[in-house]
């Protein structure tokens, strides 16, 4: 029987990693050629908590990190960027790794894994790409327009040194967290009063608003359509079928691609949301361990 969740008695140990000074939380799990996985905006390690043991006994030696600004990391007081993260997931592997990684990322974390993989194919083996980011502020296009509308107000209200603390205290109250996660995941019963905690809890910390407000006006980056101009490596592009705020009709550049290379495959995850590895683990799980087997008889 396979494990689809990590029970207290097989959870990998959090272990810190100094980076710059600051306090990087990170796991590790398996043995085998080596996967990194990356979460989105305001997530963390946790958030894979039902792919990590299934990719761990499927033959893999398997890294989860928080991002700086997130989880069990450091809330520290600077100006984020994706290229500071992308900075810090390079340090990471040269520390920890060291050999040709598959990157695996949703949201955020999937635009992460595609600049990985495009800037730094030397360290990569190729991506995974779950429901991926149009960048780290979205763009014109990338979200339903209401939606747009809404995270454009909340950026400069969580800015304002008046409205702030204010803004951000109430929208991280775990019922509005609970609200937004109703939004986003297809099926309720996977919103989880221990998926609210995972979200709520590192918000309490020291510098989570200043973090959380940092991110929403940081520039958005270079495009998905900019960084696949320099795609040397497979990738695997999952989309949930009903995500409301990066819909699959936008997934154009994507499809065409997967029609057009054979090193690139797009599949939907059906009746899922923006999280399809958390909301509908087992098929998620099931398709990038078949990607990955097929990326090492390619080799």
């Amino acid at each position: 029987m396979v494990t689809t969740s990590l029970d207290k008695s097989d959870k990998p140990k959090e272990l810190d990693w100094n980076w710059q000074g600051h306090k990087i939380r990170y796991t590790v799990a398996g043995e085998g050629k080596p996967l990194l996985l990356i979460h989105g905006f305001g997530a963390s390690i946790g958030h894979w908590r039902k792919n990590i043991p299934v990719l761990a006994n499927g033959g893999y030696r398997v890294f989860a990190l928080d991002l700086l600004g997130f989880g069990g990391s450091d809330k520290a007081p600077l100006n984020y960027t994706l290229e500071l993260w992308q900075e810090q997931i390079v340090d990471f592997w040269t520390a920890h790794i060291n050999e040709p990684t598959v990157f695996v990322g949703n949201s955020i974390g999937a635009l992460l894994s595609l600049m990985l993989v495009t800037n730094h194919p030397e360290i990569s083996a190729g991506g995974v790409l779950i429901n991926c980011a149009g960048g780290l502020n979205h763009r014109p296009g990338d979200l339903n327009p209401i939606l747009g509308l809404v995270m454009g107000g909340f950026a400069k209200l969580v800015s304002s040194p008046v409205t702030g603390n204010f803004i951000f205290n109430n929208i991280r109250r775990k019922s509005q967290i609970r609200r937004t996660l109703y939004q986003v995941y297809r099926d309720r019963n996977a919103v989880t009063d221990e998926l609210v905690e995972m979200l709520y809890q590192p918000s309490c910390d020291v510098g989570a608003q200043k973090v959380f407000a940092s991110v929403l006006t940081a520039p958005a980056g270079n495009s998905p359509s900019e960084l696949l101009t320099n795609l040397q490596r497979p990738l695997l592009i999952l989309w949930g079928e009903k995500d409301p705020w990066t819909p699959v009709a936008g997934a154009t550049i994507y499809r065409d691609l997967a029609q057009s290379n054979p090193d690139v495959q797009f599949q939907i995850i059906e009746d899922a949301g923006h999280c399809p590895h958390d909301e509908n683990p087992a098929k998620v799980n099931a398709k990038i361990l078949q990607w990955l087997l097929e990326l090492t008889a390619a080799i």
